[in-house]
């Protein structure tokens, strides 16, 4: 009787403390889906800005850096800064950061104004996705951790999928201030709900000191390091001065950066935690994840729009369904996460992008809907199985006082992961593109019959459509040229698709030095 009488109590504590964690999941990846879509969603506006605040391409292109820069250096210490200031505080002061920067984004009528705020908005969002997932490992009981990720996991697929068209739709619709401004209502209802439910933390100690010369080299070292990757394809990488500058700076920031956190008594980022094998695999393989995951979203839509013609909103329609197989995927996957090994779902999720990539490969100039839908279907699948129990499993062996530091770098990882495969898409799309035309064109010369046959038929179509012969020569062979251009285009995004699916196949052996386990975060919690 006294067993049960004293169970009892505690039985109706642990209902009471999970009741709301449905309404806190909505809350959280409501913030998150925010964050994520304004990584991206600016992107099709830059045309716009360009006119209206008078920037060249060089100069707006700070609109996008100064936003993934500022959100990168947060990254890493939402963990010691939720302990510092208290979760809940932090957090909703974050959306609150978030919400006012956006109107002054809105409402900026000058580049620096709205470069100052962009930053200052990424440094309000670089907090709601590591903090996100912190706050939903705490909330969920341990069985209904799947759940917990699939719901978080949703918006971290969908959103920066998602971006460019619901910008490209806002902006053509209403006009660029309106893709920030629309942040303000859904922020507000984020905010009402975060002081509504979301708690301190019971687990985390605030920080006895600042460690300040800590803070400054990570800035300085994880800023540089992205502006580096955001701005050497549009510098010709090392060939420019600028560029050199900024890689120099960030090795010697991280560096020094690493020393201090690995002696100081008090760091901003506690490094010791990658003694962990699992969290470190873990790590690494979630860069791999952002850098296909990133690469890939990137790649598609200028295949879209630069060889099949598609606006943004058609584009959009393309992408949709392989998002929602990704968060249909994610959803299953929640309900059976902790039931097997979570390293056979990744492997099979890999094979299955790796299966996309390859079916992305035989995409054409005359490809059509119907080509797009299963290979997509299939990426979105394949991006669904890993997400989730690769989060479990990097996050399994930390107690649970260190689970918002391991969220931090899992998360910057990824991003700095999707940096890497934005920079190296960027440039290698147009180095192939240069190598495949110079084979081409090896072959399109006067002493081809299949060149010939070529410019008789486009001549042919151009003097029936009324073009006087000495004209038609000139522009057949203009037509000529600008088909080998895109067909050279088509071979680079094909060889591209094969190198990102091949990348993720080749990580597959870090699968190998994680333990098995059923990816359960918080398992050490006991042992502190």
């Amino acid at each position: 009787m006294a067993t049960a009488a004293l169970s009892l109590p505690a039985l109706t504590g642990d209902a009471d403390r999970y009741k709301n964690r449905y309404i806190i999941a909505m809350t959280v990846s409501l913030a998150s889906v925010l964050e994520l879509l304004d990584t991206s969603i600016v992107n099709v506006a830059i045309p716009h800005m360009m006119g209206n605040l008078g920037a060249t391409l060089d100069e707006i292109a700070w609109v996008s850096t100064g936003y993934i820069v500022a959100n990168v250096i947060i990254l890493p210490i939402t963990g010691w800064l939720s302990a510092y200031f208290g979760r809940r505080r932090y957090f909703a002061g974050s959306i609150v950061i978030f919400v006012i920067s956006s109107f002054f984004c809105g409402n900026a009528h000058s580049l620096a104004s709205l470069v100052f705020w962009r930053i200052t908005q990424g440094l309000g969002g670089g907090a709601l996705l590591s903090t996100s997932q912190a706050i939903l490992y705490e909330e969920f009981p341990r069985e209904e951790y799947g759940t917990a990720m699939a719901i978080f996991g949703v918006g971290v697929m969908v959103g920066p999928t998602l971006g460019p068209t619901l910008g490209g739709y806002i902006t053509d619709a209403f006009g660029w201030p309106w893709i920030f401004y629309i942040n303000i209502p859904i922020g507000m209802l984020a905010l009402a709900l975060s002081l509504n439910f979301i708690q301190n933390s019971r687990y985390q100690q605030k920080a006895e000191a600042v460690d300040y010369v800590g803070l400054l080299l990570l800035a300085v070292g994880i800023g540089t390091l992205q502006t580096m990757l955001e701005r050497g394809e549009r510098l010709d990488w090392f060939e420019s001065r600028e560029v050199m500058a900024y890689g120099l700076i960030s090795a010697v920031s991280l560096i020094a950066f690493t020393w201090q956190e690995l002696t100081t008594e008090h760091p901003v980022v506690d490094l010791r935690i990658l003694k962990s094998r699992q969290l470190a695999i873990g790590v690494v393989f979630g860069g791999v994840l952002g850098v296909c995951l990133y690469a890939t979203v990137f790649v598609l839509p200028v295949y879209l729009q630069n060889l099949q013609n598609f606006t943004a909103e058609q584009t959009g329609f393309v992408i949709l369904p392989g998002a929602l197989a990704s968060a249909f995927t994610m959803a299953v996957m929640g309900r059976f996460t902790g039931r097997f090994d979570g390293r056979l779902s990744i492997l099979a999720g890999v094979s299955i992008f790796a299966l996309s990539m390859w079916k992305h490969a035989h995409f054409t100039t005359q490809s059509g809907m119907a080509d797009f839908f299963w290979p997509l279907i299939f990426r979105g699948v394949g991006l669904g199985l890993i997400f989730v129990p690769l989060t479990n499993l990097a996050l399994a062996d930390l107690p649970m006082s260190r689970i918002p530091n391991g969220t931090g770098l899992f998360n910057l990882m990824r991003q700095l992961g999707g940096s890497v495969g934005i920079a190296v898409s960027a440039t290698l799309v147009q180095r192939f593109q240069q190598i495949h035309r110079a084979d081409l064109i090896a072959n399109v010369t006067q002493f081809s019959e299949a060149t010939r046959a070529r410019l008789a038929g486009i001549m042919a179509t151009l003097l029936a459509n009324g073009t006087p012969l000495p004209l038609a020569e000139s522009k057949a062979l203009r037509v000529l040229d600008l088909q080998v251009t895109r067909q050279a285009l088509m071979l680079s995004f094909e060889q591209l698709f094969l190198l990102f699916g091949a990348c993720f196949v080749l990580s597959l052996p870090l699968l190998l030095l994680m333990h098995k386990s059923k990816g359960m975060p918080g398992g050490g919690a006991a042992a502190h």
